[in-house]
């Protein structure tokens, strides 16, 4: 999700608000009717917990605006600037659909890993 134009942070699950937890009020426990909770947004050390994968990402304003703007030109100078053409005000409203389609080809692009990795292991994968 990082490599997304205009993404400046990513969490997973609770994120930055965990810092604020004790390891005891963090974890997810597991029982026998499955976890009690899901801070880890569904990734524990990198692997799926199998719970559902919880990603949030923050984005940076739209820097291309029509406001005028300082700048330096060619030569050195200090110059006004308002920018020109067709621009989005606003990105958010974009980089939903992108995110999910990421997220998806990075969870695609790791099952076929796991699979090409270990062949001969038999699973069974949910057919969604």
């Amino acid at each position: 999700l990082m490599s997304i134009n205009a993404v400046k942070g990513v969490e997973i699950g609770d994120g930055f608000d965990v810092v604020a937890l004790r390891g005891s009020q963090n974890r997810d426990e597991i029982t026998k009717d499955g976890f009690q909770s899901n801070h880890a947004g569904g990734i524990l050390g990198g692997i799926s917990s199998g719970q559902q994968i919880i990603a949030h990402m923050a984005l940076k304003p739209t820097s291309s605006i029509t406001v005028p703007g300082r700048t330096i030109n060619r030569f050195g100078e200090e110059v006004e600037m308002i920018t020109k053409g067709r621009h989005d005000p606003c990105v958010g409203i974009r980089a939903v659909p992108i995110a999910e389609a990421m997220l998806a080809i990075v969870l695609m692009d790791h099952l076929l890993r796991q699979r090409a990795q270990n062949a001969d292991v038999k699973t069974d994968i949910p057919r969604w």
